[in-house]
């Protein structure tokens, strides 16, 4: 059985302070790290331009490309280095959708569930979510891609602005869990068909709505480093203990140990 993780792996450039560097990023990308170590029957499956950026990966034979004829790219800025948690976004909005017919003759027999990480509105069209949930396993959607749209235009860049997506109802519909931000859900309407909605606050924490709500303290770090790809190392994290039968809480937990630890290193986890 394999853990089946979707998502575009992007080329992007972090700017913290006066200081810049270029490096390979994309949720699922920061994610393979920890599914590495701690649920290592995964396949991650790609789309993107550039095969080469597979290389950076934790282990590149665990990986599949969709070659599409562009890929994403992100400026994640941090203007204030002594305060990560402020990030201004801008992107290219890559329109590369990862279609039904991409994945037919990829995925593997058997399968435990799907991780799902659109950066964008076109990453997954609702066609895709639907084909996916036919397999009748659990999937853990990201929504933070479908709240996404472009603003003013940088360059070749827009950036990042979130608005409510009026076909999330039923994109949602039957997913197991969803993982978004507070930003984000502060914009969301109502309530989504889903058995857990995790919602992550940075240095705040996190909590996690079920039957009630379970309140998650973050985990301190002396020597926060790059906060990039922190959320995206919370959910594999938190996946990767949730498919082993433990507990909501005792997974969140886990999961904020694990983000703290990122945060300590420029990239993944």
């Amino acid at each position: 059985m394999t853990l089946v993780v979707i998502g575009p792996v992007t080329n992007d450039l972090v700017v913290i302070g006066e200081q810049e560097f270029q490096k390979v990023g994309g949720a699922t990308y920061y994610q393979s790290f920890v599914f590495e170590k701690f649920y290592k029957d995964y396949l991650a499956i790609v789309n993107c331009s550039d095969s080469d950026l597979v290389n950076d990966f934790p282990n590149s034979d665990k990986v599949k490309v969709v070659l599409k004829d562009d890929t994403h790219y992100f400026v994640n800025r941090y203007p204030f280095e002594d305060n990560l948690d402020i990030r201004e976004q801008s992107s290219n909005f890559a329109d590369i959708p990862i279609l039904r017919s991409d994945l037919e003759n990829i995925l593997p027999d058997e399968i435990d569930g799907f991780v799902l990480n659109p950066l964008n509105r076109y990453d997954f069209p609702a066609e895709t979510i639907e084909f996916l949930k036919s397999f009748d396993v659990p999937i853990f959607l990201s929504i933070q891609g479908f709240l996404r749209l472009p603003g003013i235009q940088i360059n070749e860049n827009y950036t990042i602005k979130l608005d409510n997506f009026g076909e999330l109802s039923g994109i949602l519909s039957g997913v197991t869990a969803i993982f978004l931000d507070e930003a984000e859900a502060n914009i969301i309407d109502g309530c989504f068909d889903v058995d857990e909605m995790v919602i992550t606050n940075g240095s705040h924490g996190s909590r996690i709505v079920s039957e009630g709500e379970i309140k998650i303290e973050a985990v301190k770090c002396e020597n926060v480093v790059d906060t990039t790809g922190c959320g995206d190392t919370y959910m594999a994290a938190y996946i990767s203990k949730r498919l082993t039968d433990i507990s909501i809480e005792k997974s969140g937990r886990f999961a904020s140990k694990i983000a703290s630890e990122k945060l300590k290193n420029h990239g993944h986890y």
